[in-house]
């Protein structure tokens, strides 16, 4: 597994670096069959370190975690424990779709952008309606069956994602819904 340890405005020494790869490289084995790669970024926040970390796996799914701690050392450990706990309760699905999948996950190439916010609460009409792109990037939107989709989401954490259904030509989307269920758009 290939591992990009970093942080954001601080000293990441070698004694750190060994323990997340060593760490984060046991818990991932465990649960998770040949994964290809690993992003740990960690930042500080006040008085409190922040670990985020992201595993890619060869089914081309994406596990992500995100943790806090006073010292850096804890905040990895939350973060790998968070990361442990996600990959054990879907390990059983993980391998299942792993098995079924005789290629890994097709991507297709995506535009993303982020607009700037409108700034909340000013009264004032604004000059145009068009918002203002502030960042142009390339994403790729993964070709899933909706139990997949609903397994990135929850393992990335993320409040929606969009994807290709197998066997389908359009994008559908599933999201986390206020009443704590999963809502799924197929057009």
């Amino acid at each position: 597994m290939r591992y990009q340890i970093s942080g954001k405005q601080i000293d990441i020494g070698e004694a750190l670096q060994t323990h997340v790869e060593h760490e984060l490289g046991a818990a991932v084995q465990k649960y998770a069959e040949r994964p290809t790669d690993a992003l740990v970024i960690f930042s500080k926040s006040g008085h409190e370190f922040v670990c985020e970390a992201t595993v890619h796996l060869s089914t081309g799914l994406t596990a992500a975690a995100k943790a806090h701690s006073t010292e850096i050392y804890g905040a990895f450990d939350a973060c790998n424990e968070k990361m442990e706990k996600q990959l054990r309760r879907y390990k059983r699905r993980l391998k299942d779709h792993h098995k079924d999948r005789a290629e890994p996950v097709e991507m297709l190439g995506a535009s993303s952008y982020i607009l700037a916010s409108d700034g909340g609460t000013d009264e004032v009409e604004p000059d145009s309606l068009q918002p203002m792109i502030i960042a142009e990037m390339q994403t790729k939107i993964a070709t899933l069956s909706v139990g997949e989709a609903v397994m990135q989401m929850e393992l990335a954490g993320a409040p929606v994602l969009v994807f290709r259904k197998e066997g389908k030509e359009g994008l559908n989307v599933v999201y986390r819904r206020d009443d704590g269920n999963i809502g799924w758009i197929d057009p």
